[in-house]
């Protein structure tokens, strides 16, 4: 009978061996083979703990410890108290990149964002306040390239409404259709803005229709999604829009508790110069205030500046508000939930046991699918060793994330150090011993470390926008791939006549009945449909004249070299065909 071992879903190596009387040596070997390099105090999630198990071959059965007070408070919507006061909503823009999202913000809001982003294209969370018919409205401007998936859904989480900006002029995308999932999955009420309807020849009709397929059945179909045609451009049917989404805020009746401690969650994280760690935070329920403390995953602050995200400073902020906080002590992890603590002992010991505990859901463990594709992977698998720095936390993640899925078989991108903020001499020193490549992404790097990058001839590669460091990655992942050698059959000879015959060498004549033959070749030589040899073609003759070429129907000569003695006969095929080394593509 196999025995029970009661583990927390994050485990040190360490831990686990003792529970499992079993050497950490043994262990930690067992993880080596398999690909992963953990020492004795780094974690483990539980699956990979089960998956080393049965690697071992150990009779145990391990059980998932739960223990209900480290349990993640669920989100909740809106408050029943009697206490609680109406708060604004939050929306998310969504939809598929270049459909207008951030174009339909800057004429809800009258400022111009898309420009500043590189690409034109969104890579992070925006988060701002807007005021329409006297009440406030909270938008999230989330990006639409396919590499921020992470963050996208994210933005759902945060959500009350999701705004899903549609084109008229091409219709429901394979992210919009991602949008709609994320959506539906927190639980969110979905606004269609039909956005690009100035377009001439635009057929609303046909994108509701798609999106009928999707399962939004517009009102006038008997359904109850909204949809509101706009322009971006002109701003037709900005205003109506506003006034559909505090129509739908009014009917949910979005509520929060204001005499409790503020809570909310960290929706961006970055490193300024002279301002240390910056999170970009959404306030779920209470007010929070200048000079409190608040603890979030394995970090603390005393909140030293409380700013709009205009920049503005603020003395507190109340439910459904975007703000800017200062004072952390490292930086808090994109997604990790905060709350005001009584003071700093307190905050200092919850963010401590956190940490201890492996609670906060980034742990640097090897999850248990990366392991299970670590342990399927072939002996030969080529890697390609790299550094990420990013400006920002929820950029950082949507990069790693992206750069997992180029992963194949035979190739796949390993991580050796990442982190936010600029290069730094630590990244040098790491990727010269890892031999690695360094990927900035909006980051700076001072002048001092590109010389010395230059100094020690190390790859240093700044990019703005995502798609490009990820087609980058993509081609160095390439030039790992073993090339593959293409035959293509080019032409065919029937052997008339064999003029002379060596250990090596064989020169014949005959006729070309199919194709054309080219020199240099190779051939196959075949008798009765058997192959009796693979020959290099390394001379053509058409009488007395070399050639480099010979078609269907001419006769020529032909000199063939042959590694062991070839006994060719009248009326043996050679099938003359071209090899060549082509780059393989992911």
């Amino acid at each position: 009978m196999a025995t029970t071992i009661e583990v927390e879903d994050t485990i040190t190596v360490g831990a686990l061996a003792e529970r499992l009387m079993i050497p950490v040596s043994k262990l930690i070997t067992e993880l080596m083979k398999n690909g992963v390099m953990a020492t004795v105090n780094e974690r483990i999630d539980f699956d990979t703990a089960q998956i080393i198990i049965q690697e071992l071959g150990l009779d145990v059965e391990l059980k998932e410890h739960s223990d209900e007070q480290t349990l993640k408070p669920k989100r909740v919507k809106t408050s029943n108290s009697s206490t609680a006061v109406v708060r604004p909503p939050v929306i998310a823009v969504m939809g598929h990149v270049d459909h207008g999202k951030t174009s339909l913000l800057d004429a809800i809001r009258s400022a111009n964002v898309a420009t500043n982003e590189a690409g034109g294209i969104t890579q992070h969370i925006s988060a701002y306040q807007i005021e329409h018919n006297g009440r406030m409205l909270t938008f999230l401007d989330t990006p639409g390239h396919e590499a921020f998936a992470a963050i996208r859904e994210h933005g759902a989480q945060l959500t009350d409404i999701v705004i899903l900006v549609v084109a008229a002029d091409d219709g429901v995308k394979p992210q919009t259709i991602e949008a709609i999932r994320y959506a539906r999955k927190a639980g969110v009420k979905i606004i269609v803005a039909l956005n690009k309807i100035d377009k001439e020849g635009v057929d609303p009709n046909r994108i509701k229709q798609q999106l009928a397929e999707q399962n939004l059945l517009v009102e006038e179909w008997g359904g109850d999604t909204i949809v509101q045609e706009v322009s971006a451009k002109t701003g037709q049917g900005v205003s109506e829009l506003l006034d559909m989404i505090l129509l739908v805020a009014d009917v949910e009746d979005l509520r929060a508790e204001i005499n409790v401690s503020a809570r909310g969650l960290v929706i961006e994280a970055h490193v300024e110069t002279g301002r240390g760690p910056v999170a970009h935070a959404l306030i779920e329920s209470g007010v929070l205030k200048r000079g409190q403390f608040v603890v979030s995953g394995t970090t603390y602050a005393k909140i030293r500046n409380l700013e709009s995200t205009t920049g503005q400073p603020l003395n507190e902020a109340g439910p459904s508000t975007p703000v800017t906080i200062t004072g952390f002590k490292t930086l808090p992890e994109f997604g990790d939930e905060f709350r005001v603590v009584a003071n700093e002992k307190l905050a200092r010991a919850e963010a401590e046991k956190t940490l201890s505990l492996g609670q906060n859901h980034h742990t640097q463990g090897v999850s248990s699918s990366e392991l299970l594709r670590l342990i399927s992977r072939s002996q030969e698998m080529q890697e390609l060793k790299v550094i990420i720095k990013a400006d920002v936390q929820g950029s950082l993640t949507s990069v790693i994330d992206s750069l997992k899925s180029l992963d194949t078989e035979e190739v796949a991108v390993r991580l050796v150090g990442s982190g936010v903020g600029a290069v730094t001499d630590n990244d040098l020193r790491l990727a010269k011993t890892a031999t690695a490549i360094i990927y900035g992404f909006n980051v700076n790097v001072p002048s001092s470390i590109r010389q010395q990058a230059v100094r020690d001839r190390l790859e240093l590669r700044i990019y703005n926008v995502i798609y490009e460091l990820l087609d980058d990655v993509k081609l160095e992942l390439e030039q790992l791939l073993s090339p593959e050698v293409v035959e293509t059959d080019i032409g065919t000879l029937v052997v008339k006549g064999v003029f002379n015959s060596t250990k090596t060498g064989v020169i014949c004549g005959g006729e070309v009945t199919k194709g054309h033959l080219l020199a240099p070749a190779r051939a196959r030589v075949v008798r009765d449909k058997k192959l009796l040899m693979d020959v290099e073609v390394v001379g053509l003759k058409r009488g007395p004249t070399d050639v480099k070429e010979v078609l269907e129907g001419e006769m020529c000569g032909i000199n063939l070299q042959t590694i062991s003695k070839l006994d060719l006969l009248i009326n043996d095929r050679l099938e003359v065909y071209t090899r060549e080394v082509v780059q393989r593509h992911l």
